[in-house]
């Protein structure tokens, strides 16, 4: 069972003629539909809200298999983020998050622990930066960093971190707590300003992960461990927007570990290993870069 702990929001994204339309989102959000799409037990570890729109997450996450065992409600209205997409697909946002749900996770509203069948962690995104979720996120993988593999996701918002108190030094002790960091090539450069993207994964690796991966967009992805280092090509496609495909690529990872019962907080991979899980990522998020928003594949879909 994977835990995937974060936001779940509601992108509104533009469709011509200045109209908008509200599509799911979140990178935990997307991401534990995107596992559950694939076969992965997964649960969901947030705060919805009781308003149409959380309505909507709580249904979609249901349908795809997610289980909401751990997920909380409250009448506060849904967080939303305003999507610009460029010609080439490429969507920036800007967030509405005051008063909204998805930063109102408490300590509280965590399980005393998790059980034994939980065998791994995602965090990222806005849940890092945004309060009180962002310190909630902190202390679990604190109390769970030691039991089961945490995965880390900065999925870095430039615009949401003017006044986020405390997020440089939270990030940095979560990827030191992290069996895996994955993070997209923006990130690297913001979080190792000044170095390649090599040679910045490897300070990363340093800080005591097991496994760091870079996504490059078109140009695929690399990762690195102590003892391996490799890059994959990514499918070529016709990209519709990218809207979810890094959170699409994350949890493809999660699934090839999990499939390959590898899901281990010492986590170790061979060259092989680390090239087929990184192809299988670059597949999962490719495909879901053909479809418009954040619509990651099905299990079935990647037979053959």
């Amino acid at each position: 069972m994977i835990v995937v702990c974060g936001e779940a929001l509601v992108d509104l994204v533009p469709e011509g003629e200045g109209r908008r339309r509200g599509r799911p989102g979140g990178g935990p959000f997307n991401t534990a539909r995107a596992l559950a799409r694939l076969g992965v037990p997964t649960q969901f570890l947030g705060r919805l809200s009781t308003d149409a729109f959380g309505q909507q997450l709580r249904e979609l996450l249901m349908a795809d298999g997610a289980d909401l065992g751990m997920t909380s409600f409250g009448p506060e209205p849904t967080t939303l983020a305003i999507a610009e997409v460029d010609p080439d697909g490429h969507a920036a946002y800007r967030f509405v998050v005051d008063g909204t749900a998805a930063p109102n996770l408490t300590a509280q509203m965590l399980p005393a622990s998790f059980s034994p069948v939980v065998n791994a962690l995602h965090v990222g995104t806005l849940g890092l930066i945004l309060e009180p979720i962002a310190t909630t996120i902190a202390g679990l993988v604190d109390r769970e960093h030691t039991e089961r593999l945490v995965m880390v996701d900065p999925n870095i918002r430039p615009t949401q971190l003017k006044g986020a108190a405390g997020y440089r030094g939270r990030l940095d002790l979560i990827i030191a707590q992290s069996a895996i960091v994955k993070a997209s090539d923006a990130d690297v450069t913001w979080l190792c300003p000044g170095l390649d993207l090599r040679t910045a994964a490897r300070a990363l690796l340093a800080r005591g992960p097991r496994l760091v991966v870079v996504t490059l967009g078109a140009d695929g992805a690399f990762g690195i461990t102590t003892d391996n280092e490799v890059q994959v090509p990514a499918p070529v496609v016709e990209v519709v927007d990218t809207i979810g495909a890094g959170d699409a690529f994350g949890a493809a990872l999660l699934a090839w570990l999990h499939d390959h019962g590898a899901l281990l907080r010492n986590l170790a991979l061979t060259t092989d290993e680390l090239r087929s899980a990184l192809e299988f990522a670059c597949l999962v998020a490719s495909i879901t870069c053909t479809r418009a928003g954040s619509e990651p594949p099905r299990r079935e879909e990647l037979a053959g």
